[in-house]
This record gives structure tokens, sequence and C-alpha cells, in this order.
């Protein structure tokens, strides 16, 4: 059935902004609202994955992404009560079986901006800052959205609406698509910092540090050029007030008591998260779909979230330019859904689950068995390579073309 209306997209982050570039370079009239009257430049995900580099290396992107962002052919494990390095993941053992056999730390913002502009040179993708999605209707010919802009409403009418507006989502909401999953208990606090912790503590730009009472992730960024910045992860008590956890005394208590020092830190930045685990019960419902935080959300230890999100934007993408275009079967839909929403729980949910619960190991003996382990596979080869194709979500995106439109039938 022929449909001259637009793809809706709600959502103007990556994910979003990447559905609109690959269904506009397809040929697809698209229209993208999103409620920031701008691009955030907000410090959230940056670490992208050689399977997704692979999947953005086909529209084009990877080498902006690359000169504005940290190449990290290598991450690390340590345990901080006894200040060791447990073990060190190379990317390089991937070299036979991907192009990127290492991840690009970009921060998500910057790769929004690389999409935006590439966006701009397409007159059939039209992107809509300060427009707010209140409320979604759909027929089994289009679907209409209510928008706001400016306190005043208007509709838009479309052949299809593409769910990209983060874990809170509108869309997700009014189409009556349960989120199912829990919330953990305690929050992740986000510190960021010029201090060097390669040079003054040996860490790679991609480290996770083990400890019974309090882990952390630290990474780096390029943030606006040299010197770069590093983020730190903490978990974060969730019965305490966000402005106690937020303030300098305990924000500086905290990176002293973890990393001391004898000179106060410069903290550039720092933020508090609500942490959940869900995955949408569909990524479809009818000509409603949904991508990233909008279907799925973990935990960001091991940087599967963005991913993963940008993963179901290219697989998105292409059935439903193949549904408008080429007049395929609708039933390419329900093959997303299902592929996308398999691996999100088979490997998204269960990898960031594990990688929380490693870091976060109190048992004397689970711990020393742990380190043990994770030893062991960084010095074979073969358990190296094993262990980095799921890391680098590889062994994610061949689960995922593995399941045929058989299956969704």
């Amino acid at each position: 059935m022929e449909h001259s209306d637009p793809v809706l997209i709600s959502g103007g982050g990556p994910v979003g902004l990447f559905c609109a570039l690959l269904l506009g370079r397809a040929g697809v009239n698209v229209r993208l609202f999103d409620t920031n009257s701008d691009i955030l430049d907000d410090p959230r995900a940056a670490t992208t994955h050689p399977a997704t580099l692979e999947v953005l290396d086909q529209a084009g992107l990877v080498q902006d992404m690359a000169a504005v962002g940290l190449t990290a052919p290598i991450f690390q494990f340590w345990d901080r009560p006894t200040d060791r390095l447990i073990a060190t993941f190379d990317h390089a053992v991937l070299k036979n079986d991907t192009k990127f056999p290492y991840v690009i730390q970009c921060e998500q913002f910057k790769t929004s901006k690389i999409l935006l502009a590439r966006l701009q040179a397409l007159p059939n993708v039209e992107v809509l800052f300060n427009h707010t999605i209140t409320d979604v209707a759909q027929t089994s010919r289009d679907v209409t959205v209510t928008v706001m802009n400016d306190g005043k409403a208007s509709q838009h009418k479309g052949s299809y609406l593409i769910g990209a507006d983060g874990g809170r989502s509108t869309v997700r909401k009014q189409s009556d698509i349960a989120f199912e999953g829990f919330t953990w208990e305690e929050r992740f606090l986000v510190i960021t910092t010029p201090f060097d912790f390669e040079a003054e503590r040996g860490f790679c730009h991609r480290t996770y540090i083990a400890d019974p009472s309090e882990w952390c992730n630290c990474f780096k960024v390029a943030a606006d050029g040299p010197p770069g910045l590093w983020r730190t992860v903490f978990p974060a008590e969730n019965n305490i007030d966000p402005s106690v956890i937020l303030s300098d005394e305990s924000v500086h208590a905290r990176m002293q008591k973890f990393f001391p020092k004898t000179s106060p830190y410069d903290i550039v930045h720092r933020n508090l998260y609500t942490i959940h685990q869900r995955v949408a019960s569909t990524f479809r419902k009818g000509r409603v779909l949904l991508a990233g935080d909008s279907a799925h959300v973990n935990n960001s230890i091991g940087g599967m979230g963005l991913n993963g999100g940008l993963q179901d934007a290219a697989n998105l993408s292409e059935k439903l330019a193949h549904v408008i275009v080429n007049k395929a079967s609708t039933t390419l839909l329900d093959l997303y859904s299902l592929q996308r929403r398999t691996v999100s729980i088979e490997f998204v949910q269960s990898q960031s689950i594990a990688n929380k619960k490693r870091l976060e190991a109190k048992d004397e003996a689970d711990r020393a068995r742990n380190f043990e382990e994770l030893a062991a596979t960084a010095a074979d080869p073969a358990k190296a390579r094993e262990f980095l194709l799921r890391a680098a979500m590889l062994t994610m995106q061949q689960r995922a073309a593995s399941i045929t439109g058989d299956q969704a039938a």
C-alpha cells in the first residue's frame, strides 16, 4: 500500500537522528521532533563498540567520530583493595573478525552533531526542535501525533512513527507498551575531572575497578581536545538526598576516598542517574516502532546501551525502507522487533547485569574466582577472542542476524 506521508520520529538523540539519516538516504520522507531547543551537550554515553562502528561505517560516519573522539584498543580490570591490575583485554585479537579492533570514545552529543550536519543536506528530512509529542493515535493506514510547540498544539500524520524518545518514552506510553524489568536500588554517580588517571595511576582509557564496598568505572573522553577529561562512575545510595550526594563536600570526599591525593580534584561535571534494567514487551505495535532507550534500558557498565540503540536504528531503518520504498511485507517490522528484542534480553540485559555483579562482588571466594577467570581468559588468545566478541557486541549482531522471518511469523 502506498504512503506519501512521512515517517515521524520522536527524539533527536543519536538513535533518532541515525534513523532519520538512513531513511532519508533511502528516499523516505522524514519528520523528526525533539523537545529540546538544540542538541544537548550533556556528557552521556561515549563508548562505541566494534559492532556499532561497522554499522556506522556503512553510513560513512566513523572517520568523523574518530576525529573528535579517542581510539581505545584495550580495557582493564583492577582490584581496588589490593591496587592490583587483574586483566588487560586487547581488541587486537579481533583483527580477523572486524574492520574495527578497537572502540572509539566519542561523546554522544558529538555523534548527534555529526548526524545532524549530514541531515541538513537531505531535503526530504525535516528536523523540528522545540517540538514535543504529547499524543499518539493510529489506524491501519497511518499514525497521527499531537505536537506542542511554543504553547500551541498541531497534528502531524505519518506512515509510521519511531519512538526514539528515551527511557521515559511518551510514544511507548501512549501506545500502551509495557516496559518490563526492574530498577536498581542504588543510583550511579558520574564525576568528571581533568585529572590524568593514565599518567598518575597507570589506567588505560577504559578501566573497571572492582571493590566489595564501592566499585568504580574510569574512562577517558576527548572533550574539547587535549588533555581530555576522565569520567568516574560510582554507585550512590538511594536513600540520600541528591543535593547531598552532589554537594562539593560529598563529591570531593568520594574522589579522595577512592583515589587519594594531596591536592583537591578539579571537578568539571557531576550528575546522578537512576538505573533501570527494562525491555519493552514489543518493539512494534502496528505503525509504532521503538528503538534505543525507548525500547530497552540497562546499567552503563560495559557501555552497551547507546550501542544497542544505534544497532536498532540500522536494523529498523533498513527494514522500514524496504517496506515503504520497495513495498516489502510489513512482516519485516515484526522481524525487527523479534531480532532486536531477543538480543536486548539475551545479550545487553544479561551482560550488563553480569558486569555489575562482577565489580560489586563481596564474597572473597567469589572475588577470587572472578579475578582468576578474568586473568586466565585474558591470557588465552582463544578465550580472550570469545570474551571480546561478546564485549564488542559482535556475537550479539550475529545472533540477531540468525533470527529469520519464519520465526517472526
